[in-house]
């Protein structure tokens, strides 16, 4: 048994080591997402460098009155960079589709109402 153990740890060493050595043959046929290697911004002044701004989402005023907050959601970015880059469609358009991909998950209509059949509103 013991031997059996070293043999797989051996072979599977020398496996890595070969593997390491030739991965400039083989690494470009492994598909990696872009996104993996995208940083994101971490402030509103770099946000808006990076395109996450528009006419109907305006950052400039976070920036102009020091907002010293992080910026916008790591996550919610990650997820319109990646609607933004797969649809080919621009800022606005990829914000109301994750906003719209986010209230269906949460079982909300897309005109912002809740789909409960027991929800009650007084207005």
């Amino acid at each position: 048994m013991g031997y059996m153990l070293y043999s797989i740890s051996l072979l599977s060493l020398i496996l890595a080591t070969a593997l390491y050595l030739s991965r400039n043959r083989w690494s470009h046929l492994v598909l990696i997402p872009n996104y993996v290697y995208d940083r994101l911004p971490s402030t509103f002044s770099n946000d808006i460098e990076t395109g996450f701004s528009s006419g109907d989402f305006d950052l400039s005023t976070n920036v102009a009155a020091g907002d010293s907050r992080r910026g916008l959601d790591q996550r919610g970015k990650r997820e319109v960079q990646k609607i933004m880059k797969s649809r080919k469609i621009d800022f606005d358009e990829a914000r109301r589709l994750y906003v719209e991909q986010t209230f269906a998950s949460n079982d909300i209509g897309p005109d912002g109402r809740p789909r409960d059949p027991k929800f009650v509103s007084f207005s």
